[in-house]
């Protein structure tokens, strides 16, 4: 794998989609928060790119400090119990709308391409069991 590919792609994502606009709009229903949203999702976003299977591995890598590339120097990352303290009160449709601009912006760049991207199937995934659902689909396909 390419070197920094994690920070290349962070910044491909803030300067074609500005996921940093839709993170920064974020809203929740915490009482003065010490983290803005955007800054307690990041790290979550980030487990999803890499794949980390669980809150408890995403808390090493932050204790480890292994994000600290993708953040300015001497910005403290939230623990992982304000992680799921956000997650547990966060406003959904904030989340949508992100959603929704990464399509729009998607199909703008004319990234689907006669129902695909780059030749691969778009499928969708359930998400209660992380590559499981994905591995059937592909399997009866």
């Amino acid at each position: 794998m390419r070197k920094n590919y994690l920070l290349k792609l962070v910044k491909y994502m803030k300067n074609v989609y500005q996921i940093d606009h839709g993170l920064n709009k974020l809203t929740d229903g915490r009482v003065n928060p010490i983290y803005s949203t955007g800054q307690v999702i990041l790290p979550v976003l980030f487990g999803f790119l890499l794949r980390i299977k669980s809150f408890n591995e995403l808390n090493f890598m932050i204790k480890n400090h292994e994000f600290s590339k993708l953040y300015p120097r001497g910005t403290r990352l939230p623990q992982i119990d304000a992680i799921r303290d956000t997650l547990k009160v966060i406003d959904i449709n904030g989340l949508n709308q992100i959603n929704y601009h990464i399509i729009k912006k998607s199909v703008e760049n004319k990234v689907f391409e006669n129902g695909t991207i780059d030749g691969y199937t778009v499928a969708a995934i359930d998400g209660t069991k992380f590559f499981g659902a994905i591995r059937n689909v592909v399997q009866n396909a």
